[in-house]
């Protein structure tokens, strides 16, 4: 586990199922809460917004997607992926007579079910759906560059990808609403280290630097800058309608079964195989990290079960072994390495994502005269 605290008593949240093995910086308030609980806290008041005021907001988010959208083929974009969320939304825009465009960036590692799911929901919905492949080579020499590299977030060039195709589609048809499917109640906060800031294109490409081989001009990314002119100059809004509704994934799931036949992949995030593997294999074996008692912990914290009951879903195997063994060899296939390649790079000692050039690496440096003028402009 990277950045483990030595010598450290082993503690386990009072509320939740994540423990110091999980984030050995994990900090806990008096009554045994640990800091991710809070975090959860603090970001649920900020962003869930139920009953009266959920609708309220909803209803304003609703006439201002048509009021920008008047006179345009589209009045918003939804990324679809194949999964829960964003098929939800997908169908809720339809109800609240919207008209998006729907868009899946396919990375080459779709599971069959998604393709199949993705069909249904655009022809039962009747929507228009663009699909943005990745250049395979690209896209495969920058995630094994970041497996050569050893970091943990090694499915962050994709998610970098993604968010850069979103932006840069709202703004090709001036489309200043994307929806996401993206909650806090069943997604909630992670362990900051498991993850890298998505942002970070300074990171991307110096691992790419240092491990990559490839040419990857072109490849979509979007950093800080480029985020910030697209909110602040051409005024895209990225809006989770999901925090303005009771949402309970196992009823959506239910629902979306029976409307949209829509079918199961079994885990958050396993409709895409690069992913599966990442999450079910990867981080447990080689990293330590069980991302299922993240979502167990989100879960339990939003009220949708109770911690006895995400302890008894955790004992359950992470990874169907048939499964398992389909899904590696697949994976070793499609990257054209041996299982002793694999087997190094699996061995090797897990690195931070600040061993190389980052955003955050600037961050820290700049933190300090930051503080330091905004308290001389402050008197």
């Amino acid at each position: 586990m990277i950045n483990a605290a030595a010598n450290r008593p082993f503690q386990e949240c009072t509320k939740c199922i994540l423990d110091t093995n999980d984030y050995p910086e994990m900090h806990f308030n008096s009554n045994g809460v640990c800091e991710i609980c809070n975090i959860y806290g603090d970001l649920a008041k900020r962003t869930l917004f139920k009953d009266g005021a959920g609708k309220a907001k909803l209803e304003q988010l609703i006439a201002d997607i048509k009021e920008a959208g008047k006179g345009k083929e589209y009045d918003c974009i939804v990324g679809i992926s194949g999964g829960v969320d964003s098929t939800y939304v997908a169908w809720l825009s339809k109800q609240w007579g919207l008209r998006p465009l729907v868009l899946h960036v396919d990375n080459g590692w779709n599971a069959e079910l998604a393709v199949m799911n993705i069909e249904n929901i655009v022809k039962k919905l009747g929507y228009d759906l663009y699909t943005y492949v990745l250049n395979w080579n690209q896209i495969k020499d920058l995630q094994l560059a970041f497996m050569k590299a050893s970091v943990i977030d090694i499915d962050l060039p994709f998610d970098n990808a993604f968010m850069a195709v979103l932006y840069q589609l709202a703004a090709k048809h001036k489309i200043k609403y994307i929806l996401s499917g993206h909650n806090t109640e069943t997604e909630g906060y992670l362990p900051p280290n498991w993850v890298h800031n998505k942002l970070d294109t300074i990171n991307i490409r110096d691992i790419h630097k240092h491990y990559g081989t490839e040419n990857i001009k072109g490849f979509p990314m979007i950093g800080i800058i480029r985020m910030w002119y697209y909110k602040k100059i051409k005024k895209i809004e990225m809006a989770t309608p999901l925090n303005f509704i009771d949402y309970n994934k196992d009823e959506v799931k239910k629902f979306i079964i029976n409307e949209l036949e829509w079918r199961d992949y079994g885990g958050k995030h396993y409709e895409n195989i690069f992913t599966r593997f990442y999450q079910g294999y990867i981080l447990l074996e080689k990293f330590g990290v069980n991302k299922r008692k993240s979502h167990l912990a989100t879960l339990i914290c939003s009220g949708q079960i109770t911690k006895e009951q995400a302890i008894e879903e955790n004992k359950k195997p992470v990874y169907d072994t048939e499964l398992l063994k389909i899904d590696k060899d697949y994976f070793l296939k499609k990257f054209r390495l041996s299982e002793e390649e694999f087997n190094k790079m699996m061995a090797m000692p897990p690195k931070a994502h600040t061993d190389f050039k980052s955003y955050m690496n600037i961050y820290k440096k700049l933190r300090p005269a930051y503080l330091i003028i905004k308290k001389l402009i402050g008197k």
